[in-house]
C-alpha cells in the first residue's frame, strides 16, 4: 500500500516535472544559443567592417607614383616623399585608428613604409609563402593574423609589441595586369581583444578567435581553460553552430560564427550548468516537491497502516514464514473483526499441515526402510548356485571335511542373514557374518583371495545394521581382486575415534583402484537418491551395476543414523581402494 500510495502522488508530479522542465530547458537553451549567437556575429560584422574599411588602403597601388617607384631600382627622394604625402592624404580621409603602417615591396626586395619610409630587404621577398600564394593568384586579398609564424619578420625589419593583423595584396601594372609588387596594411589585433574580454557567457564563458586553420588568433586564459584549442578546432566545420562538449568530465557550451571577410571562427564557450541554470533551478523545486509529496504519503501511510492494514501485514508475513517452511509462524488475532477469525483460520490449518506432514514422513520412513528391509532379505541366486556347485563338486572330490566347513560357513551366512528379521545385530556378529561370507568365497577363489580381520575388542559389543559390511566386500572382491593379476588381499579394520562416539570400519583391498575421475564419478552414484531402486533387484546386482550396492548402504546409514553418516571412499588406481563406514555410537548396546 506504501508503494502504491507513492507511485500514485509521485508519477504525476514526475510526468508533470519533466514535461516543465523538457520545455524550460529547450526555452532557456534556444535563447542562450540565440543570443551568444548574436553576440558572436556581432563581433565577427565589427572584423569584418574593420577589414573592409582599411582594405580601402589597397587603392593606392592605382596610383602612378607608387607604381613608378616599384618600376624603378633606384632610389628617388622625391618618389618616396609623394608616396608618403600619399599614405598621409588616406589616413586623413579615412581616419584608422587600428591601422598600424602601410608599406609595399617590388619582386626585387627594395620597399617603403611609414615608419621607416624606403627600405630593401636583403631576402628575396618571393621566398615568403604568402607572396608566392600571391603570385600564382593576384587577385587574392590575404588576411594574415600574427599567429601565422611566416609573418613574425616584418618586410621593414619593424617589429610589434602587441598582436598585429596583417592585409596583402598584389600591386599590378595598369595595362599588362603584371604584378609588380605587394601591398601589406598593418592592423592592430587590440580591437578583437577588446570586444572579446567585453562579452561574456554566464559567469565564467568568454569568446575567442581562431583563423581557418583552427590555430587561436586571441584566446583569453579563461577560454583555453574552459576549452583548449586541440579539443576542439576540429568541430568547426560549418559557418555558424552550436554544440555541447565534454572537457574533464563538465559539459561545456560551445558556439561559433564565421567572418565573411577573413573565414576567422568566432568562438563562445561556457560549462553548460551556467547557460542552463534557471532551467536547473526548476528541476530542483520539481525534486524537492516530489520528496515532499513522498514524505507526506509516507506518513499518511503509517498512520493508516497503524489503524487498518497492520494486522494484515502481520498475518501476510506469518503466511509467508509457513509458505517457506516455518510452521511455527501463528498469529495472535486480537479483537472480533473478520481479520481475527481469518487469522484463527490459519492458526488452525497450520497445525492441520503439521499433523499431515509428520503422519506422510513418517509413512514414508516405512515405506523406506521396508524397501530397504526387502532388499536386504533378498539372496544372491547365483552366490547359492555357485556355493552349492562347489559343495558337490567338493563331495564328488572326497574333500568330506572341506565339505563339511563350507556347509557350517554357509549355513551361519544365513541364519545371520536372516537374523529373525532384526534390523540391528552386534558388530561382532557382523564381523562373523562377513567372516563366513569371505571363507565361502576363498573356497571359490583360493589362488587370488586372502583376508585379515582386525576388530578392535571394545567394538565388538557395539550395534550396527544388519549387511552393511557384506555389498562392500562383494564389491571390493569382484571389483577390485577379480581384476588383478596375481593374490588380493581384503583387510577390515574397526576402530573408535579419539573421542569414543564414532565407529569407523574400513574394507581395504589392494585390487586395480580407481583414478580421481573414477571417485569422483562413484561416490556422486552412491550420494545419489534411491527411490527409483527397485526392490526385486539381487544382491550381486545391486553391489555391481554402477556402485549401487554401496549407494543401498550409504542411504540406509543416512536413513537410520543422520546424513552427516555414510561412507567414504579413498583408492589409487594399481594400489587399491579403502570403503570406511562412519557410523554413531548407540547408547545402551545390544
Amino acid at each position: 500500500m506504501l508503494l502504491m500510495f507513492v507511485i500514485l502522488t509521485s508519477i504525476p508530479l514526475i510526468a508533470v516535472g519533466l514535461i516543465s522542465y523538457q520545455k524550460s530547458f529547450h526555452t532557456v537553451s534556444e535563447h542562450s544559443k540565440a543570443s551568444t549567437l548574436y553576440i558572436a556575429d556581432q563581433l565577427a560584422r565589427s572584423i569584418d567592417i574593420l577589414i573592409q574599411d582599411a582594405s580601402r588602403l589597397l587603392e593606392l597601388e592605382k596610383n602612378p607614383t607608387v607604381l613608378q617607384f616599384l618600376f624603378r631600382q633606384t632610389d628617388s627622394y622625391t618618389d618616396a616623399k609623394e608616396i608618403l604625402l600619399a599614405f598621409d592624404l588616406y589616413r586623413k580621409s579615412y581616419p584608422y585608428d587600428n591601422v598600424l603602417n602601410i608599406s609595399m615591396i617590388n619582386l626585387y626586395g627594395r620597399g617603403i613604409s611609414e615608419r621607416k619610409g624606403v627600405f630593401t630587404q636583403n631576402q628575396n621577398p618571393l621566398r615568403n609563402p604568402h607572396f608566392q600564394h600571391l603570385i600564382r593568384n593576384p587577385d587574392d586579398v590575404l588576411i594574415i593574423p600574427s599567429s601565422d609564424a611566416s609573418t613574425l619578420d616584418r618586410l621593414d625589419g619593424y617589429q610589434y609589441e602587441d598582436g598585429v593583423i596583417s592585409i596583402i595584396a598584389t600591386i599590378k601594372q595598369q595595362i599588362t595586369h603584371e604584378v609588380i609588387g605587394f601591398m601589406i596594411i598593418d592592423l592592430s589585433d587590440q580591437f578583437v581583444k577588446q570586444f572579446s574580454d567585453a562579452y561574456h557567457i554566464g559567469e565564467t564563458g568568454r569568446f575567442f578567435v581562431t583563423d581557418r586553420n583552427g590555430q587561436s588568433i586571441y584566446q583569453s586564459e579563461e577560454s583555453s581553460q574552459l576549452l583548449p584549442d586541440d579539443l576542439i578546432a576540429t568541430k568547426f566545420t560549418g559557418t555558424k553552430d552550436s554544440f555541447v562538449t565534454s572537457h574533464e568530465v563538465k559539459p561545456i557550451f560551445v558556439t561559433y560564427t564565421t567572418s565573411e571577410s577573413t573565414g576567422w571562427k568566432i568562438v563562445g564557450v561556457a560549462p553548460l550548468q551556467e547557460i542552463v541554470g534557471e532551467a536547473n533551478e526548476i528541476r530542483q523545486l520539481i525534486i524537492v516537491s516530489v520528496c515532499l509529496s513522498i514524505l507526506f504519503v509516507i506518513v499518511l501511510y503509517f498512520f493508516i497502516s497503524s489503524r487498518l492494514t497492520k494486522p494484515l501485514k502481520i498475518l501476510k508475513n506469518r503466511m509467508r514464514k509457513a509458505a517457506l517452511g516455518h510452521l511455527d509462524a501463528k498469529v495472535n488475532p486480537s479483537g472480533n473483526d473478520e481479520i481475527a477469525d481469518l487469522g484463527m483460520s490459519f492458526n488452525t490449518m497450520i497445525e492441520q499441515i503439521k499433523e499431515l506432514m509428520e503422519l506422510s514422513i513418517h509413512e514414508q520412513k516405512e515405506i523406506r526402510k521396508s524397501e530397504l528391509r526387502t532388499l536386504q532379505a533378498q539372496i544372491n541366486p547365483h552366490f547359492l548356485y555357485n556355493t552349492l556347485d562347489t559343495i558337490i563338486w567338493m563331495a564328488e572330490a572326497g574333500k568330506n571335511h572341506q565339505v563339511i566347513d563350507l556347509v557350517k560357513a554357509l549355513s551361519r551366512f544365513f541364519r545371520i542373514s536372516l537374523s529373525k528379521g532384526k534390523d540391528w545385530i552386534s558388530v561382532t556378529e557382523e564381523i562373523e557374518h562377513i567372516h563366513n561370507y569371505l571363507v565361502i568365497q576363498q573356497v571359490r577363489y583360493r589362488d587370488i583371495l586372502d583376508f585379515e580381520i582386525d576388530i578392535q575388542p571394545e567394538v565388538s559389543r557395539h550395534p550396527i545394521l544388519k549387511m552393511t559390511l557384506q555389498p562392500i566386500v562383494e564389491n571390493a572382491l569382484y571389483h577390485g581382486i577379480k581384476n588383478k593379476r596375481g593374490k588380493g588381499l581384503i583387510k577390515i579394520i574397526g576402530t573408535l575415534d579419539d573421542s569414543g562416539q564414532t565407529l569407523a570400519i574400513s574394507v581395504h583391498d589392494n585390487g586395480r583402484g580407481m583414478n580421481s575421475e573414477e571417485v569422483d564419478l562413484l561416490m556422486g552414484r552412491i550420494g545419489e537418491a534411491s527411490e527409483e531402486a527397485a526392490p526385486s533387484r539381487t544382491m550381486e546386482t545391486i553391489s555391481t551395476e554402477g556402485g549401487f550396492g554401496l549407494r543401498n548402504v550409504n542411504q540406509r546409514i543416512r536413513l537410520f543414523y543422520g546424513s552427516q553418516f555414510g561412507l567414504v571412499i579413498q583408492s589409487q588406481e594399481g594400489i587399491g581402494t579403502s570403503v570406511t563406514v562412519r557410523i554413531p555410537i548407540l547408547p545402551g548396546g545390544i
